[in-house]
């Protein structure tokens, strides 16, 4: 949680990395419409976002796990939501939408040693927020 541009995301790859090298199973969810939580994670690579997916093909029955978990450095397990479409809507809903098909597709399996939901400070409407 933070304003946005202090390296909230870095920190979080960063971190990721880290615990890989000592042997942890992790997950990073990226819950940002910018979509760039997993990039280092994903050499630089842009990832499609859950998001984006039901846009492209109708509703989240129509996807599978294997379209949106795709496995980064140390093989870590990345996801991004997403969001709306630039002002329209509110990108809580592309949070909630995401984890939901995560748990409903059995994506947080009990090997997992941590997950990391890599938020913009921002997401009320449904999404995070902070006291």
């Amino acid at each position: 949680y933070g304003k946005g541009g202090i390296g909230k995301s870095t920190t979080t790859q960063n971190t990721v990395a880290g615990l890989v090298s000592l042997g942890k199973k992790v997950m990073i969810v990226g819950c940002d419409p910018k979509a760039d939580s997993t990039r280092l994670m994903l050499h630089s690579k842009a990832q499609t976002t859950v998001m984006d997916l039901i846009r492209e093909r109708g509703t989240v029955e129509d996807l599978e796990l294997s379209d949106v978990l795709k496995l980064g450095y140390g093989g870590v397990k990345c996801v991004e939501s997403g969001g709306p479409e630039p002002g329209v809507g509110c990108a809580g809903r592309g949070v909630i939408t995401a984890i939901n098909f995560l748990e409903s597709e059995g994506a947080y399996t009990p090997d997992l040693d941590f997950v990391f939901y890599d938020v913009l400070g921002d997401v009320v409407c449904g999404g995070f927020a902070m006291p």
